[in-house]
C-alpha cells in the first residue's frame, strides 16, 4: 500500500477540497476528529463482540481474495491504515461498513457512436477499453460509481478525438487516435483511482453511399493507373522497335536472319498454312 499512500499525497495539492478529504483519510494513520460519541460507541461494539464470542466471529470476520480489497468505514469516516486484504480482515459490527474493489483489469466495449469527422461526413466508430483500479481508497472515496463514470467518460472521449479528425485519418491513423484517447483517458481518471491501460477501436462503419462513391473513385484511380501504365508500355515498345529498325538499316543481312527465324517459329506450332513475309526491298527493281 505504499504506492498508494504515495498516490494520494501528491493529489493532495491538485484535487478540490471533498477530494482531498477523501484521499487524506485513505492517507493517513490517525483517526482525527473522532469524538465522544464514537469513542463509546466503538466501545460498546468491541463488548458486543466479547459477549457474543464466538458467535460473533461469523459476523465480524471478513475474507477478501488475492485480487480484492477491502475498503472499511467506520461510523460514516474512512478508516485509517487504508484499504485491508488479501486475506482476513476484522469488522466491527453496527458500526464498520466495508466495500470490496477488484483489482483485476476490467474491459468494457464503447457502444457504437455516431460521429462527424472535420471533413463533415458522418461514421459509426466503436471502441474497447481495458483499465484497472490501483488505488481502492481513492475509488470508493471519490467518486460514486468508478466503472460506469470512467464508460460515460470513454464514450465522450471517444467523440471529441474522432470530431478533430478526417475521415482518411480515422481509417489509416488508428493506432495514434488510441494514444491520445488513451492518455486523455488516463489523465481524466487518476484522481479516481483508476488507471486505464489500453484503448482499442474495433470498427469504423461509413454510410452505404458514401461507400459505394469511394469504391467507385478507388475504381477509376486504378483504371487511370492501367492507362497510364499501358501508354507508358507502348512508349517504351516504340522505342525498342526504333533502335531495331536501325539496326537493320545498317545491316541488311540481319531482316534476312528475322525472316528465317519467323518461318522456324510458324513451322514448329505444326500449321498447314505458312504466310511467307516478301521483303519490299525486292519488290523495288520491278517497280522501276
Amino acid at each position: 500500500m505504499s504506492f498508494d499512500k504515495k498516490h494520494n499525497s501528491g493529489d493532495h495539492a491538485s484535487t478540490s477540497q471533498p477530494e482531498e478529504r477523501g484521499v487524506m483519510f485513505g492517507a493517513n494513520e490517525s483517526e482525527e476528529g473522532s469524538g465522544f460519541c464514537s469513542v463509546v460507541l466503538t466501545g460498546f461494539s468491541y463488548i458486543l463482540v466479547v459477549v457474543f464470542f464466538p458467535i460473533s466471529l461469523f459476523v465480524c470476520i471478513k475474507v477478501v481474495q488475492e485480487y480484492e480489497r477491502a475498503v472499511i468505514f467506520r461510523l460514516g469516516r474512512l478508516l485509517s491504515g487504508g484499504a485491508k486484504g488479501p486475506g482476513i480482515f476484522f469488522v466491527l459490527p453496527c458500526i464498520e461498513d466495508y466495500t470490496k474493489v477488484d483489482l483485476r483489469t476490467v474491459t468494457f466495449d464503447i457502444p457504437p457512436q455516431e460521429v462527424l469527422t472535420r471533413d463533415s461526413v458522418t461514421v459509426s466508430v466503436d471502441a474497447v477499453v481495458y483499465y484497472r483500479i490501483y488505488n481502492p481508497t481513492v475509488s470508493v472515496a471519490n467518486v460514486a460509481n468508478a466503472a460506469h463514470s470512467t464508460q460515460l467518460l470513454a464514450q465522450t472521449t471517444l467523440r471529441n478525438v474522432l470530431g478533430t479528425k478526417n475521415l482518411g485519418e480515422i481509417l489509416s491513423d488508428r493506432d495514434q487516435i488510441s494514444e491520445s484517447m488513451q492518455t486523455a483517458l488516463d489523465d481524466a481518471t487518476d484522481r479516481w483511482g483508476i488507471k486505464v491501460e489500453r484503448v482499442e477501436i474495433k470498427d469504423v462503419r461509413l454510410p452505404i453511399q458514401l461507400q459505394r462513391a469511394m469504391a467507385a473513385e478507388a475504381e477509376a484511380s486504378r483504371e487511370a493507373r492501367a492507362k497510364v501504365i499501358a501508354a507508358e508500355g507502348e512508349q517504351k515498345a516504340s522505342r525498342a522497335l526504333k533502335e531495331a529498325a536501325d539496326i537493320m538499316v545498317e545491316s541488311p543481312a540481319a531482316l534476312q536472319l528475322r525472316y528465317l527465324q519467323t518461318l522456324n517459329s510458324i513451322s514448329a506450332e505444326k500449321n498447314s498454312t505458312i504466310i511467307f513475309p516478301l521483303p519490299m526491298e525486292l519488290m523495288k527493281s520491278f517497280m522501276k
